[in-house]
């Protein structure tokens, strides 16, 4: 056997490989999404008992959504929390918009800190640390601006903080809204994002979000505090890790692999799974890749209406639109991320680093 034909036959194992593996991350979510999701979860201890809560909210500018979403963690029901509202700039708009509820809610124990700061390269967490430092409840409940709750949201969170988890995250999901950005960004958040979030979560990866996360302060504090992912650009994925190996050390966890990311999406991954057909079973690449193609489109509308909780707000034509040019996308967002690692970010622009970190790059 030549080396031509050695490489085939491996390229044609790697296919059939990440067949099973991608369409077992189909399954296990839909099947995840089906059983657990939308479900009110039993109660574990009386409510009365639950643990007390600082919720840190980072504010940053004015959005017309922003007072609605901020208000519903001000009607949360929840018998012990805190609300510290840090916003960076004094001239912030959005500054108003919390002494507005802060007016509004004179009953709800809430704070405003203004001024944010310095510790390092993550503005986020610079935005923070004035109310983590102030916190006095012994869970942290770290929850961006564009993220809006209903009444039992951390009742439900809390609940799941049992004595052997140190930290509760929530799947990211999007709010029915009109227009087809929305509607695209509602079917990436219900499909390709949470069949590689929940795949991780179930298999014991580590891929959290920094949008919604309940932690144990005494853990992050062991930790180092906030101060000590300031370093970081990606702090949700480094307080993660720092809370699991502290607190559960129940089994090894691994950093996904990011540059194989390309190799999971439907299109690319189509045509690797498709040439191994063919080469094995000699079946038509095409033909092959439009079924294959045909099975994960219809498995993503299963697992959306599974996240939604029943049909989607926009048609199912909107839907495969909105789903095709997000394939399409996929490559193009990926290869430009490799080209040029340089993100702004909030106030200030940033060159990725290996290993999470990065350099603020400064105009001179």
């Amino acid at each position: 056997m030549d080396l031509v034909d050695l490489a085939m036959q491996g390229l044609s194992v790697f296919g059939f490989i990440l067949f099973l593996v991608l369409w077992f991350m189909h399954f296990m979510s839909i099947i995840y999404v089906r059983l657990c999701l939308n479900k009110k979860s039993p109660d574990k201890q009386p409510y009365s008992k639950l643990s007390g809560v600082s919720l840190l909210k980072p504010l940053k500018g004015v959005d017309p959504n922003l007072i609605n979403n901020l208000e519903t963690f001000f009607e949360l029901d929840y018998p012990t929390y805190e609300i510290l509202l840090c916003v960076q700039d004094y001239d912030d708009p959005a500054v108003d918009v919390c002494k507005k509820l802060l007016g509004k809610y004179p009953n709800v124990d809430a704070r405003l800190f203004i001024g944010g700061k310095k510790v390092g390269i993550n503005p986020k967490i610079n935005n923070l640390m004035p109310g983590y430092e102030g916190a006095k409840h012994g869970l942290v409940w770290i929850c961006d601006s564009g993220i809006r709750v209903k009444p039992d949201t951390l009742t439900d969170m809390a609940y799941q903080m049992t004595e052997k988890v140190g930290l509760v995250h929530g799947l990211p999901y999007v709010a029915d809204r009109q227009g087809f950005a929305a509607t695209l960004e509602q079917v990436y958040f219900g499909t390709s994002h949470p069949r590689s979030y929940i795949s991780a979560n179930v298999t014991g990866i580590k891929c959290v979000t920094g949008m919604s996360c309940l932690m144990r302060k005494d853990i992050l504090d062991q930790a180092g505090g906030l101060i000590a992912f300031a370093q970081y650009i990606a702090e949700d994925y480094f307080m993660a890790k720092a809370i699991a190996d502290r607190w559960a050390k129940l089994r090894i966890n691994m950093l996904p692999a990011t540059v194989c990311e390309p190799i999971s999406e439907c299109f690319l991954a189509s045509l690797i799974i498709g040439w191994a057909a063919h080469h094995v079973f000699h079946w038509d690449i095409m033909v092959f890749f439009m079924c294959h193609c045909l099975a994960w489109f219809i498995s993503d509308y299963i697992q959306l209406r599974g996240v939604q909780g029943g049909a989607p707000a926009f048609s199912k034509l909107d839907y495969a639109v909105a789903w095709f040019i997000r394939e399409s996308m996929t490559i193009q967002i990926f290869l430009s991320a490799l080209w040029d690692p340089t993100i702004s970010w909030r106030t200030g622009r940033y060159r990725l680093r290996c290993g999470g970190t990065a350099d603020e790059i400064l105009d001179v």
